[in-house]
């Protein structure tokens, strides 16, 4: 479980009375978009579901705190997560294995979370009366919090559910409960050196991911996959970075220059050139920078192919 940084205890505090003075329990309507590319914090429901799925009736949904009501019950070990509107409404029960907690991770050869057997994680998603006898399924975890109390405060999991047989239909989907983006994707051309050309996405269910000062910057890394990554992230000299703004990139930062340089698995840029977005970020009490979200495209020693990526850590 991840302490909460000043910045978060600040908002989901004043989300946490917005929510008592509507007389909600645990539901809570998403904030309107922040100013400045602050992070938000998202709550949402969506599933999709494959032909011939009893539970989704082949059909998809996407629902939002301004189109359902949406509720995080139960702690750590069995989750209840419920939407609903006026029409319809979906269960989705999360369960880790007998006597233990769920963390960031993936869990497989899920069975109906009531009736779980042995070792083995529990998942049941209900909706609109229907529901499985058996449940085949593997869902991941890559959020999960809790207050003192125990009851989840955040949540973030999505789900892989088939009913009454491992080859049945399938019906997938994603919870979300006050959950801020935690991640990293990168895409290489072919002949980058530093991405290899390879394409991939680490999130909290497989990876670890840290940020720290560095300079006027920061500095992300990530651990998963058999990867190793380190991205270190400086604004231009005498500038603080700012949500929305687009700097021209080299490795080392200067006037009217950004420093970017993003390595992995050995492998470094003796030369970079390169653009830096940043999309949102969040200061603690002493200035530093505690959650941040970017874009880059960067170009080895001059050469045309990039390595392109997007980091999220809880903005």
């Amino acid at each position: 479980m991840r302490t909460r940084t000043g910045w978060r205890r600040a908002l989901l505090g004043a989300l946490a009375s917005l929510t008592a003075t509507a007389g909600l329990t645990a539901a809570l309507a998403a904030p309107a978009e922040a100013a400045g590319g602050t992070p938000v914090a998202v709550t949402k429901y969506s599933h999709t579901s494959g032909a011939g799925d009893y539970i989704g009736q082949g059909g998809s949904t996407a629902l939002t705190p301004a189109t359902a009501t949406i509720t995080a019950g139960g702690d750590a070990a069995y989750v209840r997560f419920r939407v609903r509107t006026d029409d319809t409404w979906w269960d989705v029960d999360l369960a880790a294995p007998a006597g233990e907690k769920l963390r960031p991770g993936v869990y497989r050869n899920a069975e109906r979370a009531a009736f779980r057997t042995g070792r083995s994680p529990g998942l049941d998603v209900t909706g609109d009366g229907r529901g499985c006898n058996e449940v085949y399924g593997q869902f991941s975890v890559n959020q999960i919090e809790t207050d003192a109390s125990g009851a989840i405060t955040v949540l973030d999991a999505a789900y892989t559910q088939r009913c009454e047989s491992a080859d049945a239909p399938a019906l997938k989907g994603v919870v979300k409960f006050h959950a801020f983006p935690l991640g990293y994707s990168y895409t290489s051309d072919a002949g980058d050196y530093i991405g290899q050309g390879l394409t991939q996405n680490h999130t909290g269910a497989t990876s670890t991911f840290s940020l720290s000062r560095y300079g006027d910057g920061v500095q992300y890394g990530v651990s998963g996959k058999r990867e190793y990554w380190t991205a270190l992230l400086t604004p231009p000299t005498g500038e603080q970075f700012e949500a929305g703004r687009t700097y021209k990139a080299e490795r080392s930062h200067g006037a009217g220059v950004a420093g970017l340089d993003v390595f992995g698995n050995g492998r470094g840029c003796n030369q970079v050139t390169g653009e830096l977005t940043v999309t949102r970020l969040a200061r603690g009490d002493d200035g530093a920078i505690e959650a941040f979200a970017a874009t880059f495209t960067q170009h080895c020693e001059g050469g045309e192919p990039a390595l392109r990526g997007t980091v999220h850590y809880y903005a």
